[in-house]
């Protein structure tokens, strides 16, 4: 891939400041339209408001259930669930006879009379799921590690949720902005909020100009062409999420595309202590207030 030359690119960084000028209810439904989904994606039964615990595994046999005498304690289920452990580098999840669990995308073993499950984590093609009722947990892998992730539809950060305060849309906050590719097979480290440092795919930056000053934003790519912008500005701890926000931008075309503010939105980890978000990069830390996109969220579980 030939890199282009920064300077050079810089300088044709065009803002819309009256983006979409031409076609304003237009864009604002547009806008709109994502924010709407955006809601029904957290109301969701399965979505991030549902998550009630995180439990990292250990070598061997662990208990579980909802009985705190439980090596893992859960908040759902039955007191005795059945055991959990890491064996070989693979999590295998042993029922109780009684526990009248459903377990999903695994690998089933008979020894004897004994049932148990090879249970595939989030980074496996086809993630394992274990139902309790209408709850159920995943086992997640981190730098290595891997934890029970336990999500309730009936958490009470999914039900009392209501909505989340936004910036009034603006079309000066979207921008037409430029893309600096990097070399191929280029990483950027990102910090997560449990302490765990991974190397992601750093396809390039986006550059954009506001109020007649460049501002760029190193991306990150999980795999599906999309530019992802794990970034922070001067709106957040006050405003918006303490560690920051998220946005994504289509694929660039060329090297263009779009980043648009009012479509920044908060991570997991502002809802509830349960999640592994991602934290911005020290390159992604804007000295500029964003006044676009989601604010903090106050709601049932906010952190």
């Amino acid at each position: 891939m030939k890199i282009l030359c920064a300077a050079s690119l810089l300088g044709a960084a065009i803002t819309l400041g009256a983006a979409g000028a031409h076609e304003p209810d237009a864009y604002q439904a547009s806008v709109e339209q994502w924010r709407t989904g955006r809601m029904e994606r957290l109301r969701d039964p399965n979505g991030w408001l549902t998550l009630v615990g995180l439990h990292w595994l250990e070598p061997g046999w662990q208990s579980v259930g909802s009985a705190s005498s439980n090596d893992i304690e859960l908040a759902v289920g039955p007191q005795r669930l059945g055991r959990i452990g890491i064996f070989d580098g693979a999590a295998h999840f042993q029922p109780a006879g009684h526990a009248g669990v459903v377990v999903e995308h695994a690998e089933k073993r008979m020894d004897g009379k004994t049932t148990s499950y090879v249970l595939a984590p989030d980074s496996a093609k086809q993630q394992s799921v274990v139902r309790i009722g209408a709850a159920n947990f995943v086992v997640i892998e981190r730098s290595g590690r891997m934890g029970l992730r336990v999500k309730d539809p009936q958490a009470a950060t999914r039900t009392s949720f209501t909505s989340i305060d936004q910036y009034p849309i603006d079309a000066g906050w979207r921008f037409d902005a430029v893309f600096v590719p990097h070399p191929a097979g280029k990483t950027i480290d990102i910090a997560s909020v449990i302490n765990t440092i991974e190397p992601m795919a750093n396809p390039g930056a986006v550059v954009f100009k506001k109020d007649g000053k460049d501002f760029r934003l190193e991306a990150v790519d999980e795999g599906d062409g999309q530019l992802f912008l794990i970034f922070a500005d001067r709106t957040n701890r006050k405003e918006t999420y303490g560690p920051g926000r998220f946005l994504y931008a289509d694929k660039p075309v060329g090297n263009r595309t779009v980043v648009d503010f009012n479509r920044a939105y908060n991570p997991p980890c502002a809802f509830n202590a349960y999640s592994t978000c991602p934290l911005p990069p020290p390159e992604n830390r804007l000295d500029l207030a964003v006044t676009a996109g989601e604010k903090k969220y106050v709601g049932a579980g906010a952190h």
